[in-house]
């Protein structure tokens, strides 16, 4: 396998990288807050689509 096809394939990251992604968002719409770049009410409106996604992908891969 070259290492081009096994990059966008994933590697070993393959699967993870919806939680990856939402994990980072969360963490950047905290992070924003406890600097003062946003209110509660704007954290809150970035961490639950993100957490909708995180667990919406949760629920598909455990059923399969």
């Amino acid at each position: 396998m070259s290492l081009f096809k096994k990059f966008f394939d994933g590697g070993m990251l393959a699967g993870k990288r919806t939680y990856i992604i939402s994990a980072i968002g969360i963490l950047t719409a905290i992070s924003g807050y406890l600097v003062g770049d946003s209110n509660i009410l704007e954290t809150m409106n970035s961490i639950f689509p993100l957490a909708a996604i995180y667990f919406l992908r949760k629920g598909l891969d455990d059923g399969k």
